[in-house]
């Protein structure tokens, strides 16, 4: 009923997740979401220890783009010092947005993750192309206020793909 939706994968933040994960999974490009996945709703900068981690990722040789439905100063003003690309107001999940992601990367579908903290845009986004997808929970509880209404209907999916067996919900 909810394939489309379904994450190859649920965990609790991003930071729980090494570069090694992605890379035994034949993976070479990530697509991260922005707000809730990497940085708090509407921050201002990215925190050390996630600026870290986006590091070792390309320390690693993973390939990074940022797609977000956020305003094109606010990417890039947070991800350039990194060097890493993005793709703002992305209308996620359509799938232009990936697309041009993987153009970036220089990855096909099978290479590419897509890592977000919602059901209906970051990971049906992600599946309608064949990427693997990656739920994390979400940083904050403060959010646009759509988006507070939708994950209503994110947790009905999500308790009914764990009661299924289809997922495990994280702690």
């Amino acid at each position: 009923m909810f394939m489309n939706i379904y994450p190859k994968a649920y965990i609790s933040s991003l930071s729980d997740v090494k570069a090694d994960y992605f890379k035994e999974k034949g993976i070479k490009g990530l697509i991260l979401d922005l707000d809730n996945t990497i940085i708090p709703w509407k921050a201002a900068i990215l925190q050390p220890e996630m600026a870290d981690l986006l590091k070792g990722y390309q320390a690693s040789g993973l390939n990074l783009c940022v797609v977000s439905n956020a305003f094109n100063r606010r990417v890039v003003g947070l991800l350039e010092p990194l060097g890493i690309p993005g793709v703002a107001w992305a209308r996620k999940p359509r799938r232009k947005s990936f697309l041009k992601a993987m153009d970036i990367l220089g990855t096909t579908p099978a290479e590419t993750a897509v890592v977000g903290d919602q059901l209906f845009t970051d990971i049906w986004g992600g599946n309608r192309l064949g990427l693997y997808t990656v739920l994390v929970i979400p940083i904050s509880k403060k959010e646009f206020f759509g988006t507070r209404f939708v994950r209503l209907l994110e947790k009905f999916v999500l308790n009914r793909l764990a009661k299924k067996g289809v997922i495990e919900i994280p702690e």
